[in-house]
């Protein structure tokens, strides 16, 4: 049922998009603000406390209406998965950020592009040339089709493999907002940070995307140049400041033959500082610090698009041909 259940969520999702502010990101931003108001003393395990209200109890609800669906009917059961699909899973939470930059860029308007992407990203791009732009989009769109879709996809199967429908994707999702939430809410709207929540929710968060970033860049090599990925993988994953990005980006530079990394700001996301310990030599000026390959250009947003969607076949046909495996045993 799993299989059935992305399917028709993925399929749902491209006939009709979720627009880009909905009630249930709304919720979700009232949500993990209420939790840490009122639970978050400002002592060290207090922030356990935070996440495991923030993330769990979300996780357990979904799972006890999931198991009462299922103990009446199989069919509302599978409309419970893809409605939960629905709104964690799915390209076009992101891509329409994607499309009107790539568009603009296409129209050779730069100043929309940056516009967009600082929209987008929550970053200053106002002074970046066209080819970190395009850096930028592609890591960023790498990185939110790993969050929205893949991982996503890993944990709602191996969670349903178990009868747990939906949890896994809700599970996911709240743990990967929560990592984000605390350093927005202190950015962008000036709050007071709490620095242990904030590296506790990251460093959980982390631990729940260590398995789900690794599958998403084997399945990158797979379907891509597998023995440049690969290299890149071991040579320059440390590039990034979080390893799990790191071999997600390395492995997807290797498998479309793209330069990403650099030295240039703001990196990856504005809040997290870059590493750079690995990679081309110190006496290469044009790319130090960055992934081997040739400069981002406008034909590599088409390459990561065909990368992703190959990717995605990929998985869905090893699920399916599981799921087929476990019916005729």
């Amino acid at each position: 049922m799993s299989f059935f259940a992305v399917l028709l969520a993925l399929l749902l999702e491209q006939l009709k998009p979720l627009p880009r502010d909905t009630w249930v990101h709304e919720a979700l931003f009232a949500w993990v603000r209420w939790t840490g108001r009122n639970f978050d003393a400002g002592k060290s395990h207090h922030g356990w406390i935070v996440w495991c209200v923030s993330v769990l109890v979300p996780s357990a609800l979904v799972c006890g209406v999931y198991l009462l669906v299922a103990r009446y009917s199989l069919l509302l059961a599978l409309a419970f998965d893809v409605a939960l699909l629905y709104l964690t899973l799915g390209f076009r939470q992101f891509s329409h950020y994607f499309t009107d930059i790539r568009d603009a860029l296409d129209r050779g308007d730069e100043d929309l592009a940056r516009q967009r992407l600082a929209e987008w990203r929550h970053l200053d791009a106002s002074e970046l040339p066209r080819t970190e732009v395009l850096r930028h989009v592609i890591e960023h769109a790498l990185l939110a089709a790993h969050r929205h879709v893949f991982g996503v996809f890993f944990w709602f199967v191996v969670l349903s493999a178990l009868g747990l429908g939906p949890t896994g994707a809700v599970f996911y999702r709240m743990a990967e907002f929560c990592s984000r939430f605390w350093g927005y809410r202190h950015r962008m709207l000036d709050a007071p940070a709490d620095d242990h929540l904030l590296a506790l929710s990251r460093r959980i968060f982390q631990w729940i995307d260590h398995v789900p970033a690794r599958l998403t860049a084997f399945g990158f090599a797979v379907v891509g140049n597998f023995e440049e990925a690969i290299g890149a993988w071991r040579r320059d994953a440390a590039l990034w400041y979080y390893g799990n990005e790191g071999i997600i980006l390395a492995a997807a530079a290797g498998a479309v033959g793209v330069q990403l990394g650099g030295a240039a700001a703001p990196g990856v996301t504005p809040d997290r500082s870059k590493t750079f310990t690995t990679g081309l030599p110190a006496d290469s000026t044009e790319a130090q610090g960055s992934t081997a390959g040739v400069p981002p250009v406008a034909g590599h947003l088409q390459s990561v698009v065909g990368l992703v969607w190959r990717s995605v076949v990929l998985w869905m046909l090893l699920v399916a041909l599981l799921s087929l495996a476990n019916v005729v045993g």
